[in-house]
């Protein structure tokens, strides 16, 4: 993290706005506020450090919660009065148990990133648990022949029913078939921000 801290203008309570996004799927979770020492003790202990309007003192967060937020990286906007604070949560982000606090009252998630990404992480969990009568766990235990057999298999599945001019078993097989791919990329150690920034360089090269 190279923050030019000299630069940042703190409003006249001395906070500056900060909105955390995941890392990898790019989802806003939630807008909190940092004053210099919260910001500092975030960049000494790469965990999130705000300062709470309401109680008037530092917070960790996940303090008690576990809920707890790695930090990636921090990136001032261009007048340096907000930072975007890239993070990998291990846990909600919100007080009321959501993955984020910019959810609708279903808690459905915004975006397919935001999917893909929970999808993710609980693999990576099942690949490091194993946890009995798990199909993922299974798949891990067999090793990579058997998930890219499997890969194979739901790959063949999606171009059959897309041949077929019904529209469910289709979305039923895609499915499946992210799934699979998202079990070889933990397999492989790929995280879906190797796969986004390859595609945002494909964009650029293509127009």
């Amino acid at each position: 993290m190279n923050i030019q801290l000299d630069k940042l203008k703190f409003d006249e309570c001395g906070l500056i706005p900060a909105i955390v996004q995941d890392a990898q799927s790019l989802e806003v979770l939630t807008l909190a506020y940092m004053n210099a020492d919260s910001l500092a003790r975030t960049i000494e202990t790469s965990q999130t450090w705000f300062w709470s309007r309401s109680r008037n003192e530092l917070w960790h967060k996940g303090e008690t919660s576990g809920n707890t937020q790695r930090v990636v990286d921090i990136i001032p906007d261009c007048d340096f009065d907000s930072l975007v604070v890239l993070v990998e949560p291990a846990g909600p982000a919100c007080h009321t148990g959501a993955r984020s606090c910019f959810l609708g009252p279903s808690h459905e998630p915004g975006n397919l990133g935001a999917l893909l990404d929970q999808l993710y992480r609980l693999v990576e969990e099942r690949q490091e648990k194993r946890p009995p009568n798990s199909y993922t766990t299974y798949l891990f235990n067999e090793g990579l022949d058997k998930i890219l057999k499997k890969l194979g298999e739901e790959s063949t599945e999606t171009i059959v029913a897309a041949k077929n001019d019904a529209t469910e078993p289709l979305v039923a097989e895609v499915s499946d078939l992210l799934y699979h791919l998202i079990v070889l990329l933990v397999a492989r150690g790929i995280t879906l921000s190797q796969v986004r920034e390859e595609l945002a360089k494909r964009r650029g090269e293509q127009g």
